[in-house]
């Protein structure tokens, strides 16, 4: 084994501990802000938040599956929405478990699953809330933007 072979396969474990880190903070941080009600779920009710107050946005995850991903209406979304994150120094990531952020955000009030295509964190102005989950997947988006990984997929801890 040469040396390079080495550090690429040193470097391939540190970005896998590195994702599985931001997963496990995605995580704690979707679980808290859904106690402190600072979340929104679906593309439809994020775009309105987003665009009535956009400030209050801290954080924004887009979730796909392979059923989804020839969906040409929820890219078309997703584009604009990574847009507007990017206009507006929002970190976004992405998720390929829709079961398990739904696990994460729950039901909507009928009992059915939520639209958990588009999950916004949100944080009120007047009292701007601190994480430190939110402070980890800052770092970790900061990180991924420096290797021109703009939008990083997260992969979420298994259970």
């Amino acid at each position: 084994m040469t040396l390079e072979e080495i550090h690429e396969q040193e470097n391939a474990m540190e970005n896998t501990d590195r994702v599985q880190s931001a997963g496990a903070a995605l995580e704690e941080l979707l679980v808290a802000a859904k106690k402190q009600d600072y979340i929104t779920v679906g593309v439809y009710e994020s775009a309105k938040v987003m665009n009535v107050d956009p400030d209050s946005v801290a954080f924004c995850v887009l979730a796909t599956d392979e059923e989804y991903q020839c969906d040409i209406a929820l890219q078309i979304h997703f584009t604009l929405i990574q847009a507007f994150c990017f206009d507006n120094d929002i970190n976004v990531v992405r998720v390929n478990d829709i079961e398990r952020l739904a696990d994460l955000v729950g039901a909507d009030e009928s009992g059915e699953p939520k639209d958990v295509h588009c999950i916004l964190v949100t944080s009120p102005s007047a009292n701007p809330w601190k994480n430190p989950s939110l402070d980890k997947l800052s770092l970790f988006c900061e990180e991924s933007r420096s290797v021109y990984d703009w939008v990083p997929t997260i992969t979420l801890p298994e259970r």
